[in-house]
């Protein structure tokens, strides 16, 4: 069923419709996300949502979680770019119409969300947006904040969910997957390597989804403005964000390519990436985290793996799918692509010292 904005969202927020040309976003979001554009110049243009509850089950620690953080950005970092929702006619971050959460968000004009890096410039322009986010939030008090989706990245859980996943599965996935299992248990010391170190890594507020659609970069310039997509901002370990950005950002296609020989890392794009990130984390990140950049690569990458070939097995029922072994071929991307950041280990950490020295 199309679905549109309803009139009690304009009137929550004091906006005439017919002043808004409405279009929808064109990729990339979990969310029902419509472009509001402002007719004349004299109007603001925005963005409105519908929030994905089955995704998000507690909107209220969204809601929580940014405003905390805004808060503590206006206060220490006043003339930094934070894409909070509006306060509706009654001071919420979300109105809630027929049952479902709606927000408005400002419209960032002149920018563009790109779907696919074209440049290193752009992921060292996205790279250094996600780094700028954490580095502001450092040193904000986690007490208050929450979890909007439990768990998200926790390795030792997912490693879990796959085994579950395994023991129930039909007979006939597990045949199709035989290769893609085996790959889960040969480089299933990624699980044992987190359990050992994540006990000695600081707690910071990151974003959690720092692929390049949610970085705004200038038109013309690509020059980074700000991040978008704040839902996942909640407490966890750097090697998330900077993990995800490895995930997507240094191979030329993403996870639904199912031609293997296409699945390699691109040097520069690393070095790209490495140097915007560490330009605003770079003395903030203490010795133990900098001796996991690499790891954070792994970590997210065979923890994506694990969940399109969990998810394959129980019958692929939470990630879309346009063929049967949809997620299937997507863990096998994803587990070429972990093969290819071994194979270059020794060319990947010469970067890393390079960027941190």
């Amino acid at each position: 069923m199309e679905i549109s904005i309803p009139q009690q969202v304009w009137e929550y927020y004091g906006l005439n419709p017919a002043n808004y040309q409405v279009s929808r976003a064109a990729s990339g979001h979990i969310n029902q996300t419509f472009i509001v554009l402002g007719k004349s110049l004299e109007q603001l243009s925005w963005v409105v949502q519908r929030i994905n509850t089955q995704v998000f089950t507690n909107p209220g620690a969204i809601a929580q979680n940014i405003k905390l953080a805004d808060n503590h950005l206006k206060k220490h970092h006043a003339d930094y770019l934070f894409i909070a929702p509006i306060p509706n006619r009654n001071g919420e971050l979300f109105s809630i119409i027929d049952g479902h959460y709606w927000r408005l968000l400002p419209y960032v004009t002149n920018t563009i969300a790109l779907d696919v890096l074209q440049q290193p410039l752009q992921a060292y322009e996205a790279a250094k947006q996600f780094g700028k986010l954490s580095r502001n939030l450092d040193g904000i008090n986690p007490e208050g904040f929450q979890a909007t989706i439990p768990r998200f990245h926790d390795l030792e859980w997912r490693k879990e969910q796959f085994d579950q996943a395994l023991s129930s599965a039909d007979e006939e996935l597990k045949m199709n997957a035989s290769v893609a299992i085996e790959l889960a248990n040969q480089f299933n010391s990624i699980v044992k390597d987190f359990s050992s170190v994540k006990h000695n890594l600081p707690i910071r507020i990151l974003h959690h989804d720092t692929k390049i659609s949610n970085a705004l970069l200038d038109k013309q310039t690509f020059e980074g403005k700000c991040v978008i997509d704040l839902d996942t901002l909640m407490p966890g370990y750097f090697i998330s964000d900077l993990g995800d950005m490895m995930r997507t950002y240094l191979c030329a296609y993403d996870e639904n390519e199912a031609d293997l020989a296409k699945i390699t890392i691109r040097e520069e794009y690393f070095s790209a990436m490495l140097k915007g990130y560490l330009s605003e984390m770079g003395h903030i990140l203490n010795a133990t985290e900098k001796t996991l950049i690499l790891f954070s690569g792994k970590y997210m990458i065979y923890m994506q793996a694990l969940r399109f070939l969990s998810d394959y097995l129980e019958g692929s029922i939470y990630y879309p799918i346009a063929y049967p072994k949809h997620n299937l071929d997507r863990s096998m991307n994803q587990f070429h692509l972990l093969g290819q950041l071994y194979e270059k280990e020794k060319i990947l950490e010469e970067i890393v010292s390079e960027c941190l020295n």
